[in-house]
This record gives C-alpha cells, structure tokens and sequence, in this order.
C-alpha cells in the first residue's frame, strides 16, 4: 500500500520524479481520465518504460501537489479534472535530466558537441554523474537523436538544423501527409481522433500559456501522426514517426509564437471535423495549405535563427 507523501521539493526528489511526474499528467489529460480513475503502477510502466520504482516516487510526488490522492487498499487515483491538472507547477531543478537533455541538445544543435561523443567528455564537460549521463543517452537514442557505436562512444544523428532542412521537411510532409488521406481503405481511428480534439480544445483553453514546448510538441505530433495512420500504411507511418524524432529536439527550443499556435490549434479542429465528416478530399486540400504555412512561418524562423537574429 503507497504512503502518503509530504509536499515534494526539489530538494527531496530525484532529477527524474519531476519528468515522470509531468509525463504522468500529459497521459491523464490526454485520455481524459476522471477524478477517481484508478493509477496502476503497471499501466505506467509500461507507458513510460521505467521500473515500478520510479513510477511509485513519480506518483508520490504528484500527491504531494494534490494531483492524485491513495486509499488503503486502491492504491493511487487522480484527485483533479485533466482540465486543472494543467494549472499545476513543478518547480524545474537545474540539474534535473530534463534540464540537462535540453542542455545538451542545444548544445549539440549550435556545432558546440561534435559528431561523436563519449560518457567521460559529457560527464567531464557538464559535471554530471556516469549514471545521470547514461540515462540521458538512452533517451536520446530512443528518440533516434543518437546511436550507439560498435565499440565505445556515441554517434549523433542530422539534426534539422537549419533553413535547407526545414524547408525540405516541410515539403516532404506536404506530399505525404494529404496524399494519405485520400489513400483506399483510408479509415481514421476515431477514437484517438477524439483524443487529440480534446488536446487541441485544452491548449485553446490555456494550455498553450501553460504547457512546456515538449508538450505543445507532443500534442502536434500526436495529431498529426493519428492522421497518416487512417492509410494503413507502415512506410508512410514510419516515415513520419522518424521525421518527427529528428524535429524534436529543434522544435523544442525554437521561440514559441503563442500567436501562431492558437491558429495552428484552430486549424487542426477545423482537420478533425472534416476527418469525422468523412470529406476527405477536403480534409486532404485544407492539410496541404495548413503544412504549407507553417512552412512559411518556420523557414523564416529558421533563417533568423541562422542569421542569429
């Protein structure tokens, strides 16, 4: 039976809590989960592919900021609607992993990390420790931002940095993305389709002001990606999957236009309703004006950055 935790800190919690804490959150909102549903350690394990144990301290952590709430004999339950949870603040600890993933990503982004890296120069270069920086590099592998060589050491992966790169990603998606819609047998699942209307609704609702650039980036992807799967095409699934691994890191610390997003957010309603009508031809023309300005929009963003402007 979990223990009642005390208000978490920074201090009294691991570099990791706080992530899995905020994945956690991410996933209750998502699925729209009411007060009472019930947390099981196992579901979570599975969902962030970590042992019990972090999950067990991620959960006490959320406790202790009244997110989710344990009984004798239940174990953990959400005590909030998903539409407060995104009011919650968690406190970033500067050594955290997260933190430090970011840190090292930009670094990497800006030529300041060559092509190939060892454990040693990451734990010498951002005085962190062996474990710490290992975590890190699995994660950045998982995401196909890094592989592991034969021997020892570590091999990034092209990242979309720069103005090239985007614009050819843009339009790679502008092919692929409204031609699935109009594929034979095209069939969305709905289900899920209702699951990224209710992301978008909430970002609208304040989530945009809110959320970090990991979540507003998840949201997209999710969306996007529960798009191209209604082909029942692995290659065109797969292709995409991959594209977005090799935005992420870039998209996350790219400067938000709050701006931009509230429209882009509109825009993916206005996808979702046409997709539920079964108008694809129309869905599939709106997909393609939709990329294609948010094209324009990031290419410009892109030369600035290049431009360091």
């Amino acid at each position: 039976m979990p223990k009642p935790a005390s208000p978490a800190t920074a201090s009294n919690v691991s570099a990791l809590t706080p992530t899995l804490a905020r994945r956690i959150i991410e996933m209750i909102r998502r699925e729209g989960y009411p007060v009472g549903h019930r947390l099981t350690e196992q579901a979570l394990c599975e969902e962030l592919d970590v042992s019990r144990s972090p999950v067990r301290k991620a959960l006490q952590y959320l406790q202790g900021v009244g997110a989710v709430t344990s009984e004798p004999n239940r174990g953990f339950q959400v005590a909030k609607m998903p539409s407060e949870l995104g009011e919650l603040e968690f406190a970033p600890n500067p050594a955290s992993e997260e933190v430090m993933y970011m840190r090292i990503a930009s670094d990497r982004i800006h030529g300041e990390l060559p092509d190939e890296i060892a454990e040693n120069d990451l734990m010498e270069r951002y005085g962190l420790p062996r474990l710490q920086v290992q975590r890190i590099l699995n994660r950045m592998a998982r995401e196909s931002m890094i592989d592991r060589k034969p021997g020892r050491g570590w091999i990034f992966r092209p990242l979309l940095s720069n103005v090239e790169s985007h614009r050819e990603s843009y339009r790679y998606r502008m092919i692929i993305e409204p031609a699935a819609i109009l594929e034979p047998g095209y069939e969305v699942d709905l289900a899920e389709l209702e699951k990224c209307r209710r992301e978008q609704v909430e970002l609208l609702d304040g989530g945009i002001e809110r959320c970090t650039p990991a979540e507003l980036f998840r949201a997209g992807v999710h969306f996007h990606e529960t798009m191209i799967a209604g082909a029942k095409n692995r290659f065109l699934l797969d292709s995409l999957r991959t594209l977005n691994q090799m935005r992420r890191v870039v998209e996350y610390g790219t400067r938000l236009d709050r701006n931009r997003l509230h429209r882009q957010c509109e825009e993916h309603l206005v996808l979702i309703d046409l997709l539920v009508k079964g108008e694809r031809m129309e869905a599939s023309q709106f997909l393609r004006q939709h990329l294609n300005t948010a094209r324009i929009t990031k290419i410009g963003t892109a030369d600035e950055r290049e431009r360091g402007t």
